[in-house]
């Protein structure tokens, strides 16, 4: 047998973890499993969007599990290891993550395959628990208060001095973000900071041409 044989030899043997047990894969994929149905549930609970993606949500667990039995199959040989990567290499996701929160549950997911995968499964559940209770506080924290459109609808074309003198009496901040102007009707929207919409809507309906004003919540980004 040459040097190059034995190296390989102890190279592969050095990599193989022995065989895996029936019992092992079971409690591996079931802990995983139920891991990845508390990630479900963490998800339905912190997601803020007006539209919950139940299919994101269900993808989380097959996720956790299909890692797991990755995992487990790479750490019995290393050939296997690098075929796997090989062939996991051609796979490309097309899905675009616009939710920096959907990307952190999407790691966890993995993250959960992965260690149970591994054997770990105390820091997989530690690992859950905490990333959870960061997440639930931070969501729950009160940094800043988004700003919200007004729009406002006048059939008095020169009306807009008196429109943007009121909200501007009843708002922290106004800034304009569009002014339509026809023939027939004036339309303006403003992005306003206000404790009390009711009042400011009141107060713009009490305006001489004023036909309508609608407040309208947005999820964009909070400036301060």
């Amino acid at each position: 047998m040459s040097t190059g044989d034995i190296f390989k030899k102890s190279f592969l043997e050095g990599y193989a973890s022995g065989e895996i047990t029936a019992t092992t894969i079971a409690a591996c994929l079931l802990i995983a499993g139920l891991l990845g149905i508390y990630v479900f549930f963490a998800y339905r609970f912190l997601c803020r969007k007006a539209f919950f993606n139940k299919n994101f949500s269900i993808a989380l667990i097959g996720i956790a599990e299909i890692t797991a039995a990755i995992i487990l199959t790479v750490q019995s040989n290393v050939v296997i290891s690098l075929g796997m990567v090989g062939a996991l290499s051609i796979v490309r996701f097309r899905t675009a993550i616009k939710d920096p929160l959907d990307l952190v549950f999407l790691f966890w997911s993995i993250s959960i395959g992965i260690i149970c995968g591994a054997g770990l499964a105390m820091v997989a559940v530690a690992l859950s628990v905490v990333v959870s209770l960061l997440l639930w506080i931070f969501n729950a924290l009160p940094i800043a208060k988004a700003p919200v459109l007004l729009l406002v609808s006048s059939g008095d074309l020169k009306g807009e001095a008196d429109i943007v003198k009121t909200a501007e009496a009843h708002c922290k901040a106004v800034t304009m973000k569009s002014r339509n102007l026809t023939t027939a009707q004036l339309d303006l929207i403003m992005e306003v900071r206000t404790e009390d919409e009711a009042a400011l809507t009141a107060a713009i309906m009490a305006l001489s041409g004023v036909t309508a004003c609608s407040v309208v919540a947005h999820d964009g980004e909070v400036t301060f």
